[in-house]
């Protein structure tokens, strides 16, 4: 993925929904920064010029994290998802990580579904927290 891609990026991701977005990290400076810090762990797929899916995937070093994937409906159980999720782990192998993570809304069922397929375990013993630390951070729902 290069930040060409963002236009063609954003608008797959804002037309998904269970997709958790906001305005600062997934706006096109917040990625561009994201690529620079992981230029070989984000993915798209293409279908001629249409970008019809995308990882974004990173790590700091010790753990690899996966934070969007999207596939565009009309492109789904093609085995697009699961190639850009490979591509995405391949990356980040070469890069020396060895465990990835991610977070996904308990109520996408279609995204939960997904990884279970590819053989992400479910943790029960963990508990998510985060905390805002810009208070100017606006949600993007979709």
């Amino acid at each position: 993925m290069k930040i060409q891609d963002y236009s063609k990026v954003y608008t797959l991701w804002i037309n998904t929904p269970g997709m958790g977005l906001n305005d600062i990290d997934d706006s096109k400076a917040g990625i561009k920064k994201y690529l620079k810090r992981n230029p070989k762990t984000c993915f798209i797929a293409k279908e001629g010029n249409k970008i019809v899916g995308a990882i974004l995937s990173g790590h700091d070093g010790r753990r690899g994290y996966i934070y969007h994937i999207v596939v565009d409906f009309k492109y789904r159980n093609k085995g697009l998802g699961k190639n850009l999720v490979n591509y995405a782990i391949e990356g980040l192998k070469k890069e020396g990580i060895n465990k990835v993570a991610f977070v996904v809304f308990k109520k996408n069922e279609i995204g939960n579904d997904f990884w279970e397929k590819l053989g992400f375990n479910y943790r029960e013993d963990l508990i998510y927290r985060n905390k805002l630390i810009n208070e100017n951070i606006k949600r993007i729902d979709t």
